[in-house]
């Protein structure tokens, strides 16, 4: 039963995500706003906003690092094509994190934000 309701928190999740990636609609970030790219290490060296940190949703320690955060804070997630931040904000959310707002993807969460994309 546990297990059904995760999912169904999961998906939730990546229907928000979907939603939020459908258009890049301006968003204001505070100069407080944690930037946080949830792809993978590799995906991240290869391109990512500029200040974003690089917490993998699928890794097994997701959790762990995203509960070193301070839950009052501001939270800017953004992955690919805003799948994956759908799920963590949905993790974050189930973990009482309130002030979460997804990008989506990369391009669109640049975009939405005008933070610039870092390239190697």
């Amino acid at each position: 039963m546990k297990r059904f309701f995760a999912t169904i928190a999961v998906l939730l999740g990546v229907t928000a995500g979907l939603a939020a990636c459908s258009s890049a609609e301006p968003v204001e970030l505070s100069e407080d706003t944690v930037i946080i790219d949830v792809r993978t290490p590799g995906e991240f060296a290869s391109g990512h906003l500029e200040g974003a940190i690089n917490i993998d949703v699928q890794s097994a320690d997701f959790a762990a690092q995203v509960m070193e955060l301070d839950k009052d804070g501001e939270y800017f997630v953004y992955c690919r094509t805003g799948n994956r931040s759908g799920q963590a904000i949905a993790q974050m959310n189930q973990m009482g994190f309130t002030n979460t707002k997804n990008g989506g993807g990369v391009s669109e969460a640049s975009e939405a934000s005008g933070i610039e994309v870092i390239t190697p």
